[in-house]
This record gives C-alpha cells, structure tokens and sequence, in this order.
C-alpha cells in the first residue's frame, strides 16, 4: 500500500509540473531548468551522505571501536540480505538516528552516543533494522527524484514571480484578466505548495514503509514502536544543536517534534508517531 502510494504521489508531482510548464510556455527556459535541477540533485545524490556526515561530525567506527553496534548491524544487514553498511557514530546525548548512502552497495547507518544509552538492545536493534530498510527500500534515490521535480516547480514559480515583479510578465490582454490572475496565483502559490506537500506525503509514507520492514527485519515490531516513543519524548524536550530543517527529514524522529501544532504537522516529514506505534502494534499483532 506504501509503495502504491508513493508511485500515485511521484505521478500526481510530474502532473504537477507537466501542467505548470504548460501553463509557462518555453520549452527551452523548462528544459534548461529541469537540466539545471537535475545537475544539483545528481551532486546531492552522489556526495550528501558525505555532507550530512561532516555536518554533524559523525565518525566512522570499527569492530574494535563499537564491538556490540558493528555485530547488531552485521547480524541485521544479513537478516535483510543486503551489503554491510558503514556505521557512524555521532557524539550528541540527543537520541537519535539516520540512514543516507546513494544504494545499498554505498549504504551508511548512523547512530548518536545518546541513543545508545537511551534505548535497551531490543529497541536500538528496531531502530537499526528500520534505517537498513531506509537502505534496502533505495529511499535516497526516491528523495532525489522527488526533490529534483519539486525543484523544477519551484524554480519556474520564482523566475514567473519575479518576471512579474519587474514588469516582464504577459500583458493583461494575453493573460485573459481574471482568469489570467488565477492562472498565475496557481503558478505562483499554489504549485509550489501542492509540490511541497506532495513530497511530505512520499516521506512520510517511506516512513512507515521504513517500519513496517524495520519490524519485519528485527522481528520485533513492539520494540520499535516502544523505541520511537523514547526518541520522540527526548526530541520533544531537546533539540539537536546541528539539527537543521533540511536534513531533519533523514532522522527516524524528527528532531524538530518539538514545535507542535495543525500546520506544522501537515508540513512535517514525519508522520504523527502515535500513527506509526498504532501500525506497528497491528504488524505485531498479525505476526503472533
């Protein structure tokens, strides 16, 4: 169902864009632009697990380093049939983990000093298997085609808004008055917005995606879940002091749960957690 609804998203966001470059005009400004996105998100895809890495200071540890880390992965990753990952270790209290790495053969598990204390062995072997699912589910690679479509949108909103703004727009005659204004309040807001919640609503439905093969991997769905109310408690009470919104959508727990409210969960990256415990406690459930 999860996949079925992030093909359905992927194909309503190239809709998306299909009727805002219509509604452009240009084919050669529209295909500049997308070669220009697709550029940036192939430099992303190839080197931001080494950015996000350096961001928050991970270091890469060895069996010698994290005897009883390296073998949980190792045990998991073969459990999962799929390659070992690197695994990084970020010295913050806050707990917390995230995957990133381009495909499986490139995959990167990495885990915070905090996590390690705050959650028993069966909970952090939950929050381990649902990051190697983020690897295995190739949910990178599924971010980045998102993010370069989305990019594409929003870009031609901005040249169209500023193109506006300094007077270089299509005339009220060529635009059709009313209609023309709407058109343009579509182009302007509400594309850009439409592309924004529909690449919310791929992350979040790789989210649970994510668990429901965590809790498959680790054979422990309840643990995850129990793993998840932790993180999400501490995220509540502290935020990661490198935390930042554009990377927060990597992290099992958005580290900004915090900041509560209507709006800012409908543009959250992460759905509710008391949704992912309620599914996650059905998987277990079904698997007795």
């Amino acid at each position: 169902m999860n996949t079925l609804k992030t093909t359905i998203l992927l194909a309503a966001l190239t809709g998306l864009l299909v009727a805002v470059g219509a509604f452009f005009g240009g084919t050669k400004g529209m295909t500049f632009m997308f070669v220009i996105s697709i550029l940036m998100n192939f430099g992303s895809y190839w080197f931001s697990d080494k950015i996000v890495l350096k961001m928050y200071g991970a270091q890469e540890v060895t069996p010698q380093d994290a005897p009883d880390l390296i073998r949980m992965v190792s045990n998991l990753a073969q459990k999962a049939k799929m390659p070992m990952p690197k695994v990084y270790i970020i010295n913050t209290e806050v707990p917390n983990a995230f995957a990133t790495g381009r495909d499986p053969e490139h995959g990167v598990v990495a885990v915070t000093t905090g996590i390690m204390r705050a959650l028993n062995y069966e909970e952090l072997e939950g929050v381990v298997a649902h990051e190697l699912a983020h690897i295995k589910n190739r949910d990178t690679l599924i971010s980045t085609i998102v993010a370069s479509v989305a990019g594409v949108i929003t870009m031609i909103a901005n040249i169209a808004q500023w193109s506006a703004f300094l007077g270089f727009g299509r005339s009220d005659d060529e635009e059709g008055g009313i209609g023309g204004i709407v058109e343009f309040i579509f182009l302007v807001v509400l594309a850009p917005l439409a592309a924004t919640l529909i690449q919310l609503g791929v992350s979040r439905s790789r989210e649970y995606l994510a668990d429901q093969t965590g809790g498959t991997v680790s054979g422990n769905p309840l643990a995850l879940a129990s793993a998840l109310k932790k993180i999400e408690y501490y995220a509540k009470h502290q935020v990661m002091p490198e935390a930042t919104p554009a990377t927060s959508h990597l992290f099992i727990v958005n580290p900004f749960s915090g900041a509560g409210g209507m709006i800012v969960s409908l543009f959250s990256t992460h759905p509710a957690t008391a949704d992912r415990v309620a599914k996650l406690e059905e998987q277990a459930r079904k698997v007795r």
